[in-house]
């Protein structure tokens, strides 16, 4: 028997890491599926790890490949075309060199015996926890295309969500872009030549002048340092984020933004709603989709709220109960699902309440713009406050000293 080193998420959601024995990969697979641990690495203890710089630098599977490949799998699996034949027809046509060597990568797991989800677990940069968790599904019941058919409706949906915060967030960035660069340009070919102008005189600067010239300086005279500082913080700061603290903080104070955190937050819940719809939809015991939905949220606040409670599911308390202790739902999402309770239909009400969400999310977006030009304005102003006064101020005192006044 061979040792395996795995990294995985026990029952509770927490990270979990240890080594197992197992006379293959896919034993040991199994192994940590009975015991009810998500497996998110597992690699031979006693083989060499190389690092490959290539696939650290590989870009992930856009979205648009994924989506087109899942629904292109519904199509072959519903037709009653074999798994080994689907992948192997799907890599001959596929342009994205990432997901045809997963492809191939997953034919050949087939072959040695492994399934599919358990193929995919292993090409976490394509196929996420809630992917492969609704192919295990369709798996064991016989239903791979219509696990397959929600994935495509679910990564549809999240596309279409995403597309309308990046078109509503491009006329700000837009914005901030052309004043960061005039900003740029002012402070090093503009400001510098009034600062020579204005040392012949000899006078005193007013105050604005002073800060003008001082940043101006600091531009042109230190740039290498504040590219060193803009490189050391960029660095540390995704250091910090990739740390549990970092990550759960970031995401909380995502969540507390003035004009964004609404937005972000309704966005989220949105995501869970239809999520864990999915996955009851597809047979999956509850406290089994509140793991695996927790890690498909991608925020690590709404995570850890989500992991507690799937822990009071598991202590006998009602969904409701726990949406409820929770503090993440409004008033009528608890209704939609005290009544899906009720009547055995939560996936429906959960689908329900995602598309609540998603109405109110498409509201704020269409007011995101109105909210943030305000501001945008006022920022331009307050910079072009800044640059008259610096300007113009000791120029009209030069004035007024020619004129002797």
């Amino acid at each position: 028997m061979s040792q395996y080193r795995y990294q995985g998420r026990d029952p509770s959601g927490a990270l979990v890491k240890g080594t197992l024995e197992a006379n293959s990969e896919g034993a040991a697979m199994e192994q940590l599926m009975r015991k009810g641990v998500i497996p998110l690495q597992l690699e031979p203890y006693n083989e060499r790890q190389r690092l490959k710089w290539q696939a650290l630098l590989q870009p992930k599977v856009p979205t648009a490949v994924l989506l087109l490949v899942t629904r292109q799998l519904q199509s072959l699996t519903k037709s009653g075309v074999p798994l080994l034949q689907a992948l192997a027809g799907l890599a001959e046509g596929q342009d994205n060199q990432l997901m045809k060597a997963t492809l191939v990568d997953l034919r050949e797991q087939l072959v040695q015996g492994f399934s599919l989800s358990a193929a995919m677990n292993k090409h976490p940069r394509v196929f996420n926890p809630l992917y492969v968790a609704m192919v295990h599904v369709g798996e064991n019941t016989g239903n791979l295309d219509e696990a397959f058919g929600r994935l495509y409706q679910h990564i549809e949906q999240e596309t279409a969500t995403k597309r309308q915060i990046q078109a509503a967030m491009r006329y700000p960035t837009i914005v901030v872009t052309v004043i960061a660069i005039a900003m740029v340009v002012l402070n090093i070919l503009v400001i510098p030549k009034f600062a020579s102008m204005f040392a012949k005189f000899g006078a005193e600067l007013p105050l604005p002048t002073r800060i003008l010239i001082g940043t101006s300086d600091l531009f042109v005279n230190y740039w290498w340092a504040m590219l060193l500082l803009l490189f050391a913080s960029v660095v540390s700061v995704r250091a910090y984020l990739t740390t549990d603290t970092g990550r759960y903080r970031w995401d909380r104070y995502k969540l507390r933004q003035p004009i964004l955190g609404s937005l972000i937050s309704r966005a989220t819940l949105s995501r869970y709603c239809r999520s864990l719809a999915m996955m009851l939809r597809g047979g999956v015991p509850i406290n089994r989709a509140l793991q695996l939905v927790s890690a498909a949220v991608d925020n690590h606040f709404f995570e850890q709220r989500i992991v507690a409670m799937r822990r009071g599911i598991e202590g006998g308390e009602s969904l409701l109960r726990v949406s409820g202790q929770s503090q993440m739902f409004t008033s009528l999402v608890m209704q939609m699902i005290s009544v899906g309770e009720a009547t055995g239909r939560l996936d429906e009400l959960l689908d329900d309440a995602a598309e609540f969400y998603d109405r109110e999310v498409d509201h704020e977006l269409k007011g995101l713009t109105a909210k943030i030009e305000p501001i945008m304005l006022a920022v331009v102003a307050v910079m072009l406050m800044v640059l008259a006064l610096g300007i113009y101020l000791p120029m009209w005192d030069m004035f007024s000293a020619v004129q002797g006044r």
